[in-house]
């Protein structure tokens, strides 16, 4: 007699890591990725091949906040537990925050509808932030950067912002939110969009520093926009001082538990 399959049901995971020992999220061919730690991790718990699909892959030495990535597994029935004994097996820098159930065609990717980073910038040397901001020591005018900020919101086509080497069929994004705030002696700079091309969001920050600094005017900054070259736009932004905060779904895709 033959036992029955069990059928595989569809999860997503949210995690959390520090991306300061990591080639970014996306598995690479000979460096170490935190999907591959996670993976392997899963995998090695689960007795089963785990494969993750995340929302969007950051790059080296950028951090997560939130990420969601989804697998199949068979029906899992005590999810703390099971998230208390991934946490024991991964390393300090990645943690798993909690477990969904979703619909069996939910995709960590092709579902998220919004998804929104911050840039730290620490104004003036400090020891305990060296991993995590950017540290400058001559503040930018924060007004001039919050009017070029608010460009970013009429505007759609961001190819002066992407990696010339890039394999997207689309340049567009609709950013929904971009401003800067300082907080003690913090600068956080906060963007939202529906959906980010490959180091947009470091270039980005590097071109409104030069606004801040007043090597970029506020009519060249809308020039750049206009021009689609990276060249014309300012360097990219630190990695270490990114962090992807929040990814948005619907909540039609999650499963009442």
């Amino acid at each position: 007699m033959s036992i029955p399959k069990k059928n595989k049901l569809r999860y997503f995971i949210e995690i959390a890591y520090n991306g300061k020992n990591y080639f970014g999220w996306q598995r690479q061919p000979e460096q170490l990725s935190v999907q591959q730690v996670l993976e392997e991790t899963l995998s090695t718990l689960f007795r089963k091949e785990i494969k993750l699909t995340g929302a969007g892959r950051t790059d080296t030495g950028v951090h997560a906040k939130q990420l969601f990535a989804h697998f199949d597994f068979e029906e899992i029935e005590n999810k703390e537990a099971l998230i208390f004994r991934i946490n024991s097996f991964l390393p300090k820098d990645i943690s798993v925050k909690n477990i969904f159930n979703v619909k069996e065609d939910a995709h960590a990717r092709f579902h998220a509808v919004e998804r929104e980073y911050e840039y730290i910038i620490s104004l003036g040397k400090d020891p305990f932030s060296e991993d995590f901001a950017f540290q400058i020591h001559n503040p930018p005018n924060v007004e001039l950067m919050n009017q070029a900020a608010e460009m970013l919101l009429h505007h759609k086509d961001f190819q002066c912002f992407s990696r010339s080497k890039t394999d997207v069929k689309t340049y567009n994004c609709t950013i929904v939110k971009a401003h800067w705030e300082t907080k003690n002696n913090t600068l956080i700079f906060t963007i939202a969009a529906d959906r980010f091309l490959r180091n947009m969001v470091r270039a980005i920050v590097g071109t409104l520093l030069n606004v801040g600094y007043e090597k970029t005017s506020l009519e060249d900054f809308k020039e750049i926009l206009k021009g689609k070259s990276r060249e014309a736009a300012g360097a990219s932004a630190p990695a270490h001082g990114l962090y992807l905060t929040k990814v948005f779904y619907p909540k039609s895709i999650f499963l009442e538990e």
